[in-house]
């Protein structure tokens, strides 16, 4: 799994599943998000799952479901109020990574963060 850091506490990733849960904590992540609906692809796996995971792990798991190429203010909103209150470092993930990514990018103007070029990795 590719994870390319955007800022020294957010980092952005491809699907995860629920052994990589373990892993990711082992790097550090306190918090991950996923930002695709369940059921969007058929080798998903539910969000609820991965959720149980992190919970056994310590983790912090939020789900910000998201649709390709129609995120909307209120999505943004809500990323920017999560991304705020959320345990760092935090793991964004979807598909790709890119919705993650996009969130991200859309809501610099509300973040004081050390940012990282984009594309950068640890």
């Amino acid at each position: 799994m590719t994870i390319r850091y955007l800022s020294k506490d957010y980092a952005v990733g491809p699907q995860i599943a629920p052994p990589d849960v373990a892993h990711l904590k082992a790097q550090g992540f306190a918090t991950l998000v996923c930002n695709r609906p369940d059921g969007e692809g058929g080798d998903q796996p539910l969000f609820a799952e991965i959720a149980a995971e992190a919970n056994k792990h310590g983790m912090q798991a939020l789900h910000l479901p998201v649709i390709p190429g129609r995120i909307t203010t209120a999505d943004r909103d809500a990323f920017a109020a999560l991304y705020a209150a959320a345990a760092k470092p935090v793991l964004g993930f979807c598909r790709t990574g890119m919705r993650a990514e996009t969130l991200w990018s859309e809501t610099q103007d509300r973040r004081d963060d050390n940012a990282a070029p984009a594309g950068s990795s640890r």
